[in-house]
């Protein structure tokens, strides 16, 4: 099956599923049952009654039981008031049908067997034969139409497939996916915890993970040190008055902190106007800061500025997972200032970067997306014309493959995303490349803009009138007017370009903990050698051997628990350890050193000198074993 018949079939299973449940809970009320990557799900509404996952294999056997009758989905148009009628005691469909007929939309239903529903259309034209290879996988809460102020709906998931074999796969996949949950080996090999009392999607990193983090911070570092880049930090909170210049506010005020408001501040001359301090949602105004800190020469093009900075960003409950969802992250944001002659340079620049550190880390496999000119955007056509083809030159210039996303750019610029392919497989973004036009220029505030901003909430508590508003954000206007002298000592508008290696340390951790399994290969591994004394006679001459390893740099544990060799033996392997020495007579005699690898079932035997040049080495070379 082609993209869109594989859309179609998982559609289909949506409607299948919500008439097995219409059958078992004939009171409930159905929402919406969209398609989605590799499966469906679909909303309900239970009322009083309560299902949890243990009644999944009866609803998937109730499906089952209806299949049969359904050879065909049939097309009916309605009016509203007819399809309000049909569905006059459901009131989630009655605010569906008003929305769209209000729209001038053709209200349709959709009927297989005995059941209908409120469709737009896209089904599989022969269901009884070709909607069989499916399973539901889970529930989940889903508010109604993403909204908290909504009630809370339950959700149930399933997968779809063409034929039995891709079911199959996809079920030893997800099986795997399971086992790997960065969540269930976060607690297995204490690797962080989110507190209730600190907050939700704010991660505590523990002693290992922190080492993990530490290291791959040191290496991040090295490379952008070596590629020309000037790393910075700045502050963690930052005026109002920053991110609405850079128009952050007006776009992203839902995703933002709450302000901190103050009626003066004491040593400051009071303004006309509350000052307001908010929690940074992006580094990029920051690093502009720095580069406007004095004036600049095309001499000094391209300036590089990196920086691992801690930013905050309001992300619903419903939303938050483990790592890879969370409210705060340290991203390693870098911003490149450049003349447009460097920007193909520059360009290629990142995308080696990316090369490097991805095939360093074992993702041998991705996809670049080449995201275009949106509907609504900023700059001229000219400049979006010269940013998309310096893109689209740099990527083949590097040999990268890319698709086109068309209208998919941000309203600032265009944009290249990397996606890359986990050892399961699954696809995550991870590096981008994205111009500015935006905050680089600069503009006059403009009446839509007023009123834009006069919407705010925070702005109506703050200012009162639209007119103290106004007042406002004429006075600051929008872009910070970034700009260079060049040799004919005219002052240009920079090129900015925004771009990440990792995207969020939180998040890019998470990912590498499921892609490794928690086994992370030796460079990255936070305990490198565990140490397993015989008997307590051993401990101090195994602790002695802990300090001369650390002082070759290699990352030592000792077990002195009193235990026996073959419990302390499971806990290393447990624990994901690359090698593990068992330390009695021999090994504090001088005598070579037993080694166990981790995942091999053939020990090492090594002198300890050669052991120790072997994991240099290996922290060296930085493979991704």
């Amino acid at each position: 099956m082609n993209n869109e018949q594989l859309d179609h079939l998982r559609h289909s299973g949506a409607h299948l599923l919500a008439a097995a449940v219409m059958e078992l809970w004939p009171h409930t009320k159905r929402t919406i049952g969209p398609s989605i990557e590799n499966g469906f799900y679909y909303d309900f509404d239970f009322g009083e009654v309560k299902i949890s996952e243990a009644d999944l294999p009866k609803i998937e056997a109730k499906m089952r039981e209806i299949l049969p009758t359904w050879k065909k989905f049939e097309r009916f148009e309605l009016t509203a008031e007819q399809a309000k009628q049909e569905f006059a005691d459901n009131p989630y469909k009655l605010e569906l049908i008003d929305e769209f007929a209000g729209a001038g939309q053709t209200l349709t239903i959709y009927q297989s067997g005995a059941y209908r529903d409120l469709c737009r259309g896209g089904h599989t034209e022969n269901p009884a034969q070709e909607l069989k290879h499916f399973k539901l996988l889970s529930l989940a809460g889903a508010y109604w139409r993403g909204s908290e102020k909504n009630k809370m709906l339950t959700r149930i998931y399933g997968t779809c497939w063409s034929t039995p074999g891709e079911l199959d796969a996809h079920l030893q996949m997800l099986a795997e996916a399971k086992k790997r949950d960065h969540r269930r080996l976060g607690q297995e090999l204490d690797l962080f915890s989110i507190s209730p009392l600190v907050g939700q999607g704010l991660v505590l990193w523990h002693p290992k993970l922190a080492q993990v983090r530490n290291v791959l911070e040191a290496f991040w570092k090295e490379l952008h040190y070596r590629a020309g880049y000037q790393l910075v930090a700045t502050p963690h909170i930052a005026n109002m008055d920053l991110f609405v210049i850079s128009r952050h506010l007006s776009k992203y005020v839902n995703s933002m902190f709450p302000v901190m408001l103050h009626e003066y501040i004491e040593g400051e001359s009071a303004p006309d106007y509350q000052v307001d301090e908010i929690l940074k949602p992006m580094n990029c105004p920051g690093h502009i800061q720095i580069y406007q800190a004095r004036p600049r020469s095309y001499r000094e093009l391209p300036l590089r500025i990196g920086e691992l900075g801690t930013v905050y960003r309001y992300e619903r409950a419903g939303v938050l997972h483990g790592m890879t969802r969370v409210r705060g992250f340290t991203q390693d944001d870098s911003h490149i200032f450049c003349t447009p002659d460097q920007v193909i340079g520059e360009v290629r620049g990142v995308l080696k970067i990316m090369k490097d550190v991805y095939a360093l880390l074992g993702f041998q496999d991705y996809q670049a997306y080449i995201a275009t000119r949106p509907a609504q955007y900023l700059g001229s056509i000219e400049a979006w014309n010269f940013a998309e083809e310096s893109l689209k030159q740099a990527a083949a210039a590097e040999g990268f493959a890319y698709k086109i996303d068309a209208g998919e750019g941000v309203f600032y610029g265009p944009k290249i995303d990397l996606k890359v392919k986990d050892s399961l497989g699954r696809e995550w973004q991870l590096g981008t490349v994205q111009f500015d036009f935006n905050q680089p220029s600069r503009a006059e505030t403009t009446e839509e803009e007023i009123d834009e901003f006069w919407k705010l909430k925070v702005f109506k508590q703050k200012f009162q009138t639209r007119e103290n508003a106004a007042r406002y954000l004429k006075r600051l206007g929008r872009g910070f007017d970034v700009r260079y002298v060049d040799s004919d000592g005219e002052g240009k508008q920079c090129v900015m370009i925004h771009r990440v290696i990792f995207g969020s340390l939180e998040r890019f951790m998470g990912i590498l903990i499921e892609h490794f399994a928690g086994a992370f290969p030796v460079w990255l591994a936070p305990v490198q050698v565990a140490l397993l004394p015989v008997s307590e006679k051993h401990v101090a001459g195994a602790r002695e051997l802990a300090r001369e390893l650390a002082e070759a740099g290699l990352r030592v544990s000792v077990d002195e628990a009193n235990e026996t060799i073959g419990n302390k033996v499971r806990k290393a392997a447990s624990e994901k350890i690359p090698y593990t020495v068992v330390v009695g007579d021999r090994e504090l005699g001088g005598g070579n050193w037993t080694i166990r690898v981790r995942g091999s079932q053939d020990p090492l035997t090594l002198s300890k000198a050669d052991f120790i040049a072997r994991v240099q080495q290996e922290n060296s070379l930085r493979q991704a074993n």
